[in-house]
């Protein structure tokens, strides 16, 4: 299980009979849980620390090639048995990249799909259009802020500092990162979710958002902005040659998914970062899927993080979820 840019505990945060982790347990499931690195649970290093320029030179790229695998060979070595993958928002992506490579395959069994996000380029969060129109990771990177702590002094200033000069209306991104308590049906811009207590997004972001490398957020805008599934772009040729052998950075190709893969896909209709414009994007790009092995459920109230703590999501999402594991186990 592999959740957005957060830890793993997101999987954990709703009462027992709520959270899909243990809604899976409950039914026999064997759970793994993920967190993604640099956040509070993943920020050991074999020889680097968080305070290392070079600790945080990475992107989602390095999630897709170096990390999902690393995890799949692990749970698989422990288990001998292949894997149901669950991933949300950030963690379908790095999923479908993978996936499109042809690795891991041979590891996964099914794959349920939270909050898709594949294409970018219709995204209707302030908090997310607003950064990348404005460069604002780019321009953290360039002062050296080379850890993106959402929750940090050195980002709220920095805001802060930028919004208030002429011409630059920041009202929604600044409230984004500094109000998110007064605003539980905004939840940071992840659209106006239908199905959260305010005890529960208390508990939330008693936790989370979690760290990021500026460099992962450079690439998230950098796909809202051109609205495609690149490999980071250097913005150099002479960059891009060296580390990928051509001037500008390889696409993935999402329709290289093997057609055969059981894929369950599930987005809301208020959803801000998962767009349904660019899910509908992503559905055509899976076109040529056997349809048989495809699953999408649309919920038209929900937003983002109502896939993982909507009061009703149990029987919204991870039962109907649940039951596409089990028909892939026959």
């Amino acid at each position: 299980m592999f959740p957005m840019n957060q830890d793993g505990i997101t999987w954990l945060l709703s009462p027992p009979d709520q959270s899909l982790a243990l809604v899976l347990a409950d039914n026999e499931f064997d759970v793994w849980i993920v967190s993604s690195r640099g956040t509070k649970y993943s920020r050991d290093h074999a020889y680097l620390k968080p305070e290392d320029e070079a600790y945080w030179d990475w992107t989602w790229d390095e999630l897709a090639a170096n990390d999902l695998p690393a995890t799949f060979q692990y749970v698989h070595g422990q288990t001998g048995q292949k894997l149901h993958y669950v991933g949300h928002s950030l963690g379908t992506l790095i999923a479908m990249a993978a996936f499109s490579k042809g690795e891991l395959v041979s590891m996964l069994r099914s794959a349920g799909l939270l909050s898709p996000v594949a294409y970018v380029g219709e995204i209707t969060s302030p908090l997310g259009r607003n950064a990348a129109k404005n460069f604002i990771a780019e321009t953290l990177k360039w002062l050296g802020l080379h850890e993106f702590n959402p929750k940090g002094d050195a980002v709220t200033k920095f805001l802060k500092k930028m919004c208030a000069q002429p011409g630059v209306d920041c009202t929604n991104l600044l409230n984004s990162f500094t109000d998110c308590r007064t605003k539980t049906q905004s939840l940071s811009g992840l659209g106006k979710n239908c199905c959260l207590k305010p005890s529960i997004v208390d508990v939330f972001l008693d936790h989370e958002p979690q760290p990021s490398s500026t460099k992962n957020m450079i690439h998230i805008a950098q796909m809202i902005r051109d609205g495609t599934i690149r490999m980071y772009d250097y913005n150099d040729a002479g960059q891009n040659k060296k580390r990928y052998g051509q001037p500008t950075p390889p696409a993935y190709n999402i329709e290289n998914i093997p057609k055969n893969v059981p894929l369950f896909l599930s987005h809301g209709g208020a959803d801000s970062l998962s767009d349904v414009n660019d899910v509908n994007h992503l559905l055509r790009t899976l076109k040529h899927h056997d349809q048989e092995k495809i699953v999408v459920q649309f919920i038209d109230g929900y937003a983002h993080a109502d896939f993982v703590m909507g009061t009703n999501a149990r029987q919204v999402v991870y039962e109907p979820l649940m039951a596409f594991f089990k028909r892939q186990m026959i």
